[in-house]
């Protein structure tokens, strides 16, 4: 920029405006969108239906889908904790994550609240897969479109059930393939309030499409799965402990052990063994669609 040009502009307002979005309210919803993600739309009876085919993985990559852990709860001072977790790069010093710490050593005092409170805050398991929409009548404008999907361990279980059937009368096949995979008739009711996929479906194996060019052009515009769990998109864990200490109002003593989920009790010395009670993950597809419209 040259002197005469910076002489004629006024920044006062571009400088008042960047210092308002700087001030705003860390806890404050984003509204940002992103596009690449395909969401099923229910009905107005509270249903939902769509046809989707997942997709083998990208050249360079190896497997179709990858899985993210997350967390997402209020805590005491009304603000909200949401965060990707660091346990999804991994066992050890990468995968050292704050809030599974804050569950380890809630869970560890012995105390039932607190334990409810670990419970409320454990990680969320997210699955992504590129998917190709074959059918979607609530926006018909998605068909014969590539997108990323975001599923929970509901629909992951389907996938695996696919390729490794339980009875003998059944053949395994591999979901993701381009001319052996199946289409996905996603069914979605409502069950006391929450999103359930237990109808959803594989139909009979078949091609995708019936042209490889066709399908090549499918291929290409697949997305990468790598950069979900690429260390470089985490925050450290200084900047997740910051705002873990702001959520939790600073009250809240880690410790240097990780909880997977829910953390298991310590054996005490002369007391009668503590009954183990397996807690499971929420569907994670559901959770944020409860928590996104609360």
């Amino acid at each position: 920029m040259s002197l005469d040009k910076l002489k004629s502009t006024n920044n006062l307002d571009k400088l008042l405006s960047a210092v308002k979005e700087d001030n705003k309210d860390p806890s404050e919803k984003k509204s940002y969108v992103d596009e690449r993600l395909w969401k099923p739309e229910l009905d107005t009876s509270g249903n939902g239906y769509a046809v989707i085919r997942f997709l083998p993985a990208i050249e360079g990559e190896d497997l179709p889908w990858v899985k993210l852990f997350s967390h997402a709860f209020q805590g005491p001072t009304g603000q909200w904790y949401i965060e990707n977790s660091r346990t999804t790069l991994g066992r050890g010093d990468v995968g050292k994550d704050p809030v599974s710490e804050y569950n380890t050593s809630l869970w560890n005092s012995g105390v039932e609240t607190d334990k409810e409170i670990a419970r409320k805050q454990k990680r969320k398991l997210s699955y992504y897969s590129n998917i190709y929409v074959v059918s979607d009548s609530k926006n018909p404008q998605n068909e014969g479109k590539v997108f990323l999907f975001r599923y929970g361990k509901k629909i992951f279980d389907k996938l695996m059930a696919a390729m490794q059937p339980e009875f003998e009368d059944e053949s395994p096949i591999n979901p993701f393939d381009f001319w052996k995979g199946a289409n996905f008739k996603l069914k979605i009711r409502k069950v006391d309030g929450y999103w359930n996929y237990d109808k959803s479906e594989f139909e009979a194996p078949s091609a995708i499409l019936d042209d490889d060019s066709a399908i090549e052009r499918i291929w290409k515009e697949q997305y990468s799965l790598a950069d979900f769990t690429a260390p470089s998109n985490f925050k450290s864990y200084e900047e997740l402990k910051t705002r873990l200490d702001a959520v939790l109002s600073g009250k809240q003593v880690v410790s240097n052990q990780t909880v997977e989920d829910e953390p298991i009790a310590q054996p005490k010395v002369d007391t009668k063994p503590v009954e183990n009670k397996q807690v499971e993950d929420e569907d994670t597809m559901d959770y944020f669609n409860k928590l996104a419209n609360a």
